[in-house]
């Protein structure tokens, strides 16, 4: 009988656990080679893993070395423009702000009902081998440059709109009805109908229904437009109601800009649902409950903080959008509601005029402002955002452990 010798105390002791537990063999035509436990590791594998872990630990400081020093910078910087007493330069900053604030709120009212409607319906209710497919899908849409979607929205979709206004604004009003009235028009459906367009493969019959609802109000809109307003929509804007309308605008903006938000939102949301123990959705079904009702009662409530999470940092997305802005809005520093109208927003001001600003002048002094201030909204509403997701993370294993 051969044996392999244990040759470190380490081995030593693992070989004699194993000789007085297992009782000896008469023959043996292998060698035996002993199990390495995590304590028996050769030295160099050590100080392998201790390199590793000094590592990413000194860069996790440095990133955060790094954030902290581009925060001081920026308050270092801005402090002489609090010694100049001139206010033109502070209201300056007035149409700039209402800018971002703006293009914010549209990029949100477009994104939000898109991203959490597909979040609802991908973690809720497709099939899991349709959802495997179509989620890588949509969060690819996130690798999509911004400046690719600023050019398309400033040179293609912004012209596009403005010969086709009243198509544009029927559309955006009728789209969703259409996607209501097709909810009720499958609910009175017989059984053996909705078996064979199951709502959870609503997301292909419904590809036909909005093509024929769009083929539709392409066709009505010119006759509602002159049966309505008997003249272009365009002109009466501007003699009736007196609101020019500018070819890049906060529409055209918040349509680019909420395309770009939708991938993150929707992911975030989508997780933030799909991570709800399914324990808690039988057990209100098995109450009385139908779909909607535990959907409602239950997963939201329960998915929350991180559907508050992915809104937030959609919004800090947006926030800090600059290509975006730049090529799709008009650069007009406006403070104006109409979305028909442009804005500027800082992040854009900033791309233009830093290049331009002499050091220590009080433009630059201010642009500098303009940068602190999205980078104090940014972290904080980052910040808020991970707070929270780590809040749901504990409460939703508080769940799974209680059931």
């Amino acid at each position: 009988m051969t044996s392999v010798l244990p040759t470190t105390f380490c081995d030593l002791s693992l070989h004699h656990a194993i000789t007085m537990t297992q009782p000896p063999r008469l023959s043996s035509s292998a060698p035996r080679t002993l199990p390495q436990g995590p304590r028996c590791q050769r030295p160099h594998r050590q100080r392998l893993d201790r390199f590793a872990t000094t590592v990413i630990t000194a860069g996790a400081f440095a990133v955060l070395a790094a954030i902290l020093a581009i925060g001081v910078f920026l308050l270092w910087e801005s402090l002489p423009l609090l010694a100049i007493d001139d206010m033109a330069l502070f209201n300056s900053l007035s149409p700039l702000a209402w800018g971002t604030l703006k293009a914010a709120l549209a990029a949100m009212v477009f994104a939000l009902p898109i991203a959490l409607g597909a979040a609802v319906y991908t973690a809720m209710y497709m099939p899991a081998r349709q959802r495997t497919r179509i989620k890588p899908l949509l969060e690819m849409m996130e690798a999509i440059p911004g400046v690719v979607i600023g050019f398309i929205a400033g040179l293609i979709l912004a012209p596009w709109v403005e010969r086709h206004l009243t198509f544009t604004l029927v559309l955006l009003i009728w789209l969703p009805a259409s996607a209501l009235l097709a909810g009720m028009l499958w609910h009175s459906l017989k059984k053996r109908w909705r078996q064979r367009l199951p709502f959870s493969s609503a997301a292909l019959w419904l590809i036909p229904w909005f093509a024929l609802m769009i083929v539709f109000t392409l066709w009505a809109a010119p006759l509602a437009e002159q049966y309505l307003l008997g003249d272009d929509l365009r002109r009466f804007l501007d003699l009736q109601l007196g609101i020019d309308y500018a070819t890049r605008n906060a529409m055209i903006v918040g349509a680019a800009m909420g395309f770009a938000v939708i991938p993150s939102v929707y992911a975030l949301a989508e997780d933030a649902l799909s991570d709800v123990p399914p324990a808690l959705l039988e057990g209100a079904q098995a109450l009385g409950a139908d779909r909607w009702q535990a959907l409602l009662k239950v997963a939201l409530p329960a998915a929350g903080p991180g559907i508050f999470s992915a809104v937030m940092i959609g919004a800090g997305r947006a926030v800090g959008e600059t290509m975006i802005v730049l090529m799709a809005s008009g650069n007009t520093a406006l403070l104006s509601a109409s979305p028909f109208e442009g804005m500027r927003s800082m992040a854009a001001a900033i791309a233009i005029e830093m290049p331009e600003a002499a050091p220590g002048s009080s433009t630059y002094h201010l642009l500098i402002f303009a940068a602190l201030l999205l980078f104090v909204f940014t972290f904080l509403v980052n910040t808020l955002a991970e707070t929270v997701r780590l809040r749901l993370r504990t409460r939703l294993k508080r769940m799974r452990g209680g059931a």
